[in-house]
């Protein structure tokens, strides 16, 4: 189990999604100072939330659009 300095929400977040702090900020509506003081301590129970409902909308639009595309090759085939 990781302990609270090995894994930081805004630090696994950014390197997971491949953006900077900044980039974060903007997406949830934070500014990047609060974003950049998240990484080195403490989340708060807002900032963690949007981070979380940002994460699964970009997950549910991935599936979402992989089930377009499977709708679309259906459509093909049954032509």
């Amino acid at each position: 189990m990781e302990t609270k300095e090995e894994y930081n929400l805004v630090k696994h977040t950014c390197k997971g999604l491949g953006i900077t702090y900044n980039q974060l900020g903007l997406f949830i509506g934070y500014g990047e100072n609060s974003i950049s003081n998240a990484s080195r301590g403490d989340v708060s129970k807002a900032m963690k939330k949007a981070i979380e409902l940002y994460t699964e909308t970009l997950k549910l639009k991935k599936e979402l659009e992989n089930s377009d595309k499977i709708k679309a090759t259906l459509k093909e085939w049954l032509k």
